[in-house]
């Protein structure tokens, strides 16, 4: 008696509802709370309205948060009540209708996963199988996403790409550079798969409220933005203009190094932030400047076009890039020559970013957040559990079941 009295008090689910029985099972480590509806009316679920109780289900069991040591579950014979759509079986305070777990042990889940990011080890610590964990992170996803304000707008977006499984198997990556977190994510990066994931995400409404679109130089994803937002301005991201240089930079220095032995070694020295350099590294970068090799002039090249960032206007960076494109060209440093058209021939999105704040640095430390969750996981075999997890651990969701 006291038992039961003492669950009714914790659980607290409302004068409708009592406790009438706990079992205890010391061999399985299980503790059974059995809850039965004492209420003379139920509530339709659909239509809210009053009506009588007509019969009762079959026993159901929810898994609840632990008792002690003791796996906890709740158990009920749902009632079903006559309304004007017919029968329907009552909700009940403590689950959805259609899930096998509390909202108490699914809030304690997401909690569990936000701190291990994996959900293996997430289900070893609540002592379930994996495939409540993994469920649960696909139902907290679509709640959140379905909370997501369907006004919402857009001015700044990113758009980058992320590998998926061995091969040529990518994910298109939508995320917002101001908001910091992940829109959502298409499966493959062609330009039907992109433009799906821009339709879905913006609508044709707000379409014309986006400003820019921070992408790199990849044809596919170019075409879908000119599509979808043809008033909005392309912006090459300045993280992957310098890795364009930095690359070309390091094929110069290999194709040196075998003339040069200075030259080993020196990779991170060329490729790291001066400022950044350790006094070791100072000397050699140093060295090697002072040698005034082709690896030399093609990091001034590099820094020239840094230095141009921050222009006023897109007039001055136009001029600006113009000038860098003609020093760059008469280097005669084939690498160096082969960027710096491929920058002219997306001149416009170059002095966009010349003169924009907006990047894909944040995309890019978003990639390495999910790139941390993949690794964690060992990797994924499907599309839908690798979107799910990178909207739940960076899409800036709200997560929880609110009862």
């Amino acid at each position: 008696m006291f038992s039961e009295q003492f669950f009714d008090l914790l659980l607290n689910y409302g004068d409708d509802w009592k406790v009438d029985d706990v079992k205890v099972d010391f061999n399985l480590n299980e503790v059974d709370v059995f809850v039965s509806f004492i209420g003379k009316k139920g509530a339709c679920p659909e239509t809210m309205e009053l009506c009588s109780i007509y019969d009762h289900r079959v026993t159901r069991r929810w898994r609840h948060l632990d008792t002690m040591q003791f796996k906890t579950y709740i158990n009920c014979r749902v009632p079903r009540v006559k309304s004007s759509l017919g029968f329907k079986t009552i909700s009940v305070p403590w689950a959805d209708n259609y899930e096998r777990h509390t909202y108490l042990f699914e809030r304690l889940t997401i909690d569990l996963l936000k701190a291990s990011k994996n959900q293996t080890q997430t289900a070893n610590l609540l002592d379930c199988g994996f495939n409540v964990v993994n469920r649960i992170i696909h139902l907290s996803v679509r709640r959140g996403l379905e909370r997501r304000p369907k006004n919402l707008t857009f001015k700044n977006l990113s758009l980058d790409e992320k590998s998926f499984r061995k091969g040529h198997n990518y994910i298109t990556v939508l995320s917002s550079p101001l908001a910091g977190c992940v829109i959502d994510i298409a499966e493959g990066r062609d330009a039907q798969a992109t433009k799906t994931l821009l339709r879905q995400v913006v609508s044709l409404e707000q379409r014309g409220n986006v400003e820019t679109v921070s992408v790199d130089m990849w044809k596919a994803y170019l075409k879908s933005v000119e599509d979808v937002f043809p008033k909005a301005k392309v912006v090459h991201d300045r993280f992957h203009l310098i890795k364009y240089l930095n690359d070309a930079i390091d094929k110069v220095r290999r194709r040196e190094v075998k003339q040069h032995e200075e030259l080993k070694n020196s990779r991170f020295v060329l490729l790291k932030n001066k400022e950044n350099l350790t006094d070791k590294q100072q000397i050699i970068f140093e060295h090697i400047q002072a040698a005034n090799y082709q690896v030399s002039k093609a990091w001034r090249v590099k820094e020239n076009f840094k230095d141009i960032f921050g222009s006023s206007t897109l007039n001055q960076a136009i001029t600006l890039f113009i000038k860098w494109g003609a020093s760059a060209l008469n280097t005669n440093i084939k690498e160096i020559i082969k960027v710096a058209k491929m920058f002219n021939n997306h001149i416009k999105g170059v002095c966009n970013a010349l003169t924009h704040s907006f990047s894909n640095a944040m995309a890019e430390r978003l990639n390495g957040k999910i790139q941390e969750i993949k690794t964690v996981a060992k990797g994924y075999r499907t599309f839908k559990n690798f979107r799910s997890a990178i909207l739940f651990f960076h899409g800036g969701l709200d997560l929880y079941p609110h009862k």
